[in-house]
């Protein structure tokens, strides 16, 4: 049986949506985050990184949200997650891929930046704030923007990343939307970004892995 070692409020959510998508059985064991917002060092027995999510499949170990998504999905039958044309395809491998080389670095800049000044020492917390409120108004927030803009003008199309029907790319996508739609006003303004969130969490096995994984603050956005 498959087992995924699910953190909290973290992007391991998206395997637990997956795993209720394909109906497979499956062991869930939940991790808290400490005060540092990481996870506990027991993750590490598991994988030598210690990250969120991992799934234990027989002797197989597998890491990365990207590459336990494609395992699942290839190992399981999940065609009906993937498209079948060429075009589509092509989009769904881009935003499979996209969603942590392209979207996640950005929204974890942006995250550092706001939390910077609190982990230095008192005298140095004005000139810490200024100088992260600036590198994040001059390089980070408008790069942010660029990229929230081009997922509505996609979703816009069919009203999912990868064509006219729902497929794993959208279980990639929906951490960095649902990140940026609980940050970013922007984000949340948008009609077809707004939409897509609707239409994700209407999703029945969306709603299992809440009940499943228990509280997932990305959800309330």
């Amino acid at each position: 049986m498959i087992k995924l070692h699910y953190l909290d409020n973290s992007r391991a959510h998206r395997i637990l949506w997956l795993l209720e998508e394909l109906g497979l059985e499956y062991e869930v064991e939940i991790y808290h985050r400490g005060s540092d917002m990481r996870g506990p060092d027991s993750l590490k027995a598991v994988h030598p990184l210690g990250k969120s999510p991992i799934i234990e499949d027989g002797d197989r170990v597998i890491a990365e949200s990207g590459a336990i998504v494609d395992y699942l999905v290839e190992t399981y039958g999940g065609d009906e997650l993937r498209p079948t044309g060429s075009e589509e395809r092509l989009r769904y491998s881009y935003w499979l891929h996209y969603a942590e080389g392209s979207a996640m670095p950005l929204l974890l800049l942006k995250l550092i930046f706001a939390r910077l000044p609190g982990q230095v020492p008192w005298f140095l917390k004005a000139p810490a704030t200024l100088i992260c409120k600036g590198v994040s108004r001059t390089l980070v927030e408008p790069q942010l923007r660029d990229h929230i803009r081009f997922w509505s003008g996609e979703l816009a199309r069919d009203g999912w990343f990868a064509g006219k029907n729902f497929s794993a790319a959208d279980i990639m996508m929906s951490f960095p939307v649902e990140t940026a739609a609980s940050r970013i006003d922007e984000a949340k303004a948008m009609g077809a970004i707004r939409s897509y969130l609707a239409a994700i969490r209407a999703r029945p096995a969306y709603q299992r892995a809440l009940a499943r994984g228990g509280a997932y603050v990305y959800a309330e956005s």
